[in-house]
């Protein structure tokens, strides 16, 4: 008969005490994030907290921006950011999805490698050189091929008029969704990936079409994680600053069409705070700071209301 030791016991014993370092340092490391998030929320509400209490819900509303007169209201600047930001998703989104598709489900693998290569190497590049091609190429091309032709033929267009510079919101927009693409596309070609091959096969197996197979069994198993990967690149144009301050004109006024130069949050903040040489200026530009923090927020936790939603709905269906 075989007895255990007391080595044997003792060996048993200490082998829950790794489990419990790791659980204190992953929970330690998850409460360092969020006291993080919380610190930087506690120093923009103290730093903007006068800008509040002098202007009160006139700081969201006011359009306009006049240090010399200590004014300063910042509904230009969250035009400027929802407008770039949803045009850029508007584009991002389904050419992501589509290059996502194609890489993982239908081009070979002699040319999904090297166009995966690329589409990682275009997310890589610093945003500061995409603001350098889109001032020196993309915002050219707008204005001679594209704006001018549109505003001398049709120009009475709604959502249209401008001078046709080509440093504007759709100049933004277009860098925007260049830069946000590459995430789309890496992290949704990886949700395809955990996708079980053999549930391919099976729509295969039934008689569909390699399209039926991508429409009706990868598509709905990579929801979430396509929503996902909009997120992250949504949270990324909103607070893209350098590319967007070279191409969108930085211009303090809300825009009333997508040739007219305009201002994101971020764009202001970045050609504002070292000129500014009041208090007030100041504190309004964190309060501008506060302000994209709870957009970002809002559309977060409006993305995430909509999965949950939409997972109740198919739970509520199957039963």
């Amino acid at each position: 008969m075989l007895r255990a030791s007391p080595k044997d016991g003792a060996g048993a014993g200490t082998t829950r005490a790794p489990d419990r370092i790791f659980r204190w340092l992953t929970a330690g490391v998850a409460l360092l994030v969020i006291g993080l998030l919380g610190a930087v929320a506690v120093q923009l509400v103290l730093g903007s907290a006068p800008a509040f209490n002098h202007f009160g819900a006139g700081f969201v509303t006011g359009q306009t921006w006049d240090p010399s007169k200590a004014v300063f209201g910042a509904l230009p600047f969250i035009a400027g950011t929802l407008v770039t930001s949803l045009l850029a998703m508007l584009l991002a989104i389904p050419i992501g999805i589509l290059t996502a598709v194609f890489l993982s489900e239908m081009a070979p693998r002699w040319l999904a490698i090297p166009l995966t290569f690329t589409v990682d190497l275009i997310a890589a590049i610093p945003s500061v050189i995409v603001g350098l091609w889109g001032l020196g190429v993309l915002s050219v091309v707008l204005r001679d091929q594209l704006e001018t032709p549109i505003t001398d033929g049709l120009g009475g267009l709604p959502f249209v008029g401008g001078d046709a510079t080509g440093s504007d919101l759709l100049a933004a927009s277009l860098v925007l969704a260049l830069m946000v693409t590459p995430t789309i596309v890496a992290i949704t070609r990886e949700v395809f990936a955990t996708v079980p091959q053999s549930h391919r096969e099976a729509m295969l197996g039934l008689g569909g079409t390699r399209w039926e197979a991508i429409r009706r069994v990868v598509l709905p198993a990579a929801r979430s994680g396509i929503i996902g990967a909009s997120i992250l690149a949504l949270g990324r144009a909103m607070g893209e600053t350098m590319a967007v301050t070279m191409t969108i004109g930085n211009a303090d006024q809300v825009p009333s069409g997508l040739f007219e130069p305009a201002q994101t949050i971020a764009s202001k903040i970045a050609t504002s705070w070292n000129e500014a040489s009041q208090a007030v200026e100041q504190q309004a530009l964190i309060g501008l700071g506060l302000v994209l923090m709870v957009l970002s927020v809002i559309m977060v936790l409006t993305t995430r209301v909509m999965i949950r939603g939409r997972a109740f709905g198919r739970r509520t269906e199957a039963a």
